[in-house]
């Protein structure tokens, strides 16, 4: 048995990972975290809530290319 994994297994694993991450994010952006961050509150200007949403984004995005990009 070899020990490098055939490039099938390597992709349903990259597929798992990025379902993963999508779904994990679906939650973050979904209702009960975003009332969390849904107050007056302001964090140099910028309202929490908008804040939240552009470090998850950025986020998904930076984690997506990642595991887009690697190698398995």
């Amino acid at each position: 048995m070899s020990s490098t994994p055939t490039p099938e297994r390597t992709e349903q694993r990259r597929g798992q990972r990025l379902l993963f991450v999508a779904v994990l994010f679906a939650v973050l952006l979904n209702f009960p975290f975003l009332a969390v961050f849904n107050h007056d509150g302001r964090v140099a200007g910028i309202p929490v809530l908008y804040l939240y949403v552009l470090v998850v984004w950025a986020l998904l995005v930076l984690i997506t290319g990642w595991l887009a990009k690697v190698k398995l």
